[in-house]
């Protein structure tokens, strides 16, 4: 996982921050933008078999919570800042200002059997992985 800055260029007309696909760990198939969510309340809280998810705070400020299975981690997002999420990490934002605005790039198309919506299946997979290493 690892959190950026997007790059910045601006002059008299505004601001561009551009985001070259290439650079990413994959090739995005879709996104989705979360918006118009209350203060204070969590989006996500699953995992992904497959998906890898690049997380972009347009406005706001959004804490992401991330947990691999023995550890869990907290970064907050504000604007123009992305984090990458891998495959089989559990994560949830929280949506701290009531005015944030979360664009969502993904490595798949979406299919719903590649959630895992279970946190006690997902410590499961876990853990039977790492007694497989």
């Amino acid at each position: 996982m690892y959190k950026q800055t997007l790059e910045k260029f601006d002059d008299s007309r505004g601001c561009l921050y551009p985001l070259e696909f290439e650079k990413l760990p994959f090739y995005p198939k879709r996104f989705f933008i979360i918006s118009d969510v209350p203060q204070g309340e969590k989006r996500g809280g699953h995992a992904h078999y497959h998906t890898e998810q690049y997380l972009i705070c347009l406005k706001g400020k959004i804490e992401v919570s991330l947990h691999d299975g023995e550890v869990e981690s907290f970064i907050i997002l504000e604007p123009m800042q992305g984090l990458l999420v891998p495959s089989l990490v559990w994560d949830s934002q929280s949506f701290l200002t009531g005015e944030d605005i979360l664009l969502v790039l993904a490595s798949t198309s979406y299919n719903r059997e590649d959630y895992i919506e279970s946190f006690s299946v997902f410590k499961a997979l876990n853990e039977n992985f790492i007694n497989r290493s």
